[in-house]
């Protein structure tokens, strides 16, 4: 088996503010191979953009990664100087942020917001970068690349930012990328056509895709694999498709039963009872619990189980009472 490109192992985040310390992301461990798309799912505040932006180093001031390693391709990011940071972003990890218009710059056109990735870590002059921030417009779609050159952000809608952004993330031919909710606030029409750029990436060029999102149907169309995310924590990880069919944790049973179907009846939406926790503590048994219908008494007693396959099981899940037992029943 080749090496994976990514490597994240016991990643452990925390936010420390002059009251408080948010424990956000706690011993995170997934692969990445060439070529394929990871998506990690789960609520508001789960930690799913915490561990996007850790991967580049990209955090804010105020967040420390208090444990863990992250590779990328043997090397270690959290090892690497700035100097030696800056030339694999862009360059071997690109990121797409969930928000494309604050990220564009609102007063610079478009096209030299392009062409500045090109200048910064390749020799080339600024017309040869203009005229290759062209071409990049229009290699994700953008019709008229030339006007959306000239263009600031505020002309521009959504979803044409979105593929701004995608041209930036791209520009360098990247091996990684990061993207966190690159189809939110975006309608079906323009969402399908953000999904199919981000295919033909992996397709043509071989590019590996952390997707960050709450949509389980972006993660059927797109993804490899999922990893379902909880107060921090991995609690699933799996194929789409069996994970999809068979949900094992209970947590990732109960966000499958909130989406509404349109293979049935059903006289109203489900939804998770509670809040997640506030996590300023570390959690001394699964943080789930008081949301959990199917809590035992072992799970108010013990820590949270590791990721494990449980025997007939058909992926990893952190649960002593894996969903699947009723299924299966």
């Amino acid at each position: 088996m080749p090496s994976p490109l990514l490597e994240v192992r016991g990643l452990s985040v925390e936010y420390r503010a002059r009251d408080a310390t948010v424990h956000a992301v706690t011993d995170v461990s997934f692969s990445l191979a060439r070529g394929e798309v990871l998506a990690i799912v789960g609520e508001s505040g789960s930690g799913k953009t915490t561990v996007g932006m850790a991967i580049p180093r990209l955090l804010p001031g105020e967040a420390v990664v208090t444990a863990g390693g992250i590779a990328l391709g043997g090397t270690d990011i959290l090892a690497l100087p700035e100097a030696d940071l800056r030339r694999y972003r862009g360059r071997r990890i690109a990121m797409i942020f969930q928000d494309p218009v604050a990220g564009l710059n609102p007063v610079i056109d478009i096209g030299s917001q392009v062409a500045e990735v090109l200048t910064s870590h390749l020799e080339v002059g600024r017309k040869e970068a203009r005229t290759r921030a062209v071409e990049l417009l229009y290699r994700v779609g953008l019709a008229e690349p030339e006007r959306v050159a000239r263009s600031y952000p505020f002309q521009l809608s959504g979803g044409m930012c979105q593929r701004v952004m995608i041209g930036i993330a791209t520009a360098l031919d990247p091996e990684l990328i990061i993207a966190d909710e690159p189809t939110s606030a975006l309608d079906v029409t323009v969402q399908a056509q953000i999904l199919y750029q981000l295919e033909r990436l992996r397709e043509e060029r071989g590019t590996a895709i952390l997707l960050i999102t709450h949509d389980f149907g972006v993660v059927a169309q797109l993804a490899d694999r999922v990893a379902v995310m909880y107060a921090g924590r991995i609690v699933e990880e799996g194929p789409v498709r069996e994970l999809l069919k068979l949900p094992l944790h209970p947590y990732s049973h109960a966000l499958l039963a909130t989406l509404p179907r349109v293979d049935g009846v059903r006289t109203h939406l489900h939804q998770i009872p509670g809040q997640p926790p506030e996590q300023t503590r570390p959690a001394e048994h699964c943080p789930f619990l008081p949301r959990c219908p199917k809590a035992l008494s072992r799970c108010r007693q013990e820590p949270p189980p590791p990721l494990g396959q449980p025997a007939g099981a058909t992926h990893r899940v952190a649960c002593y009472n894996p969903v699947w037992q009723d299924a299966a029943g």
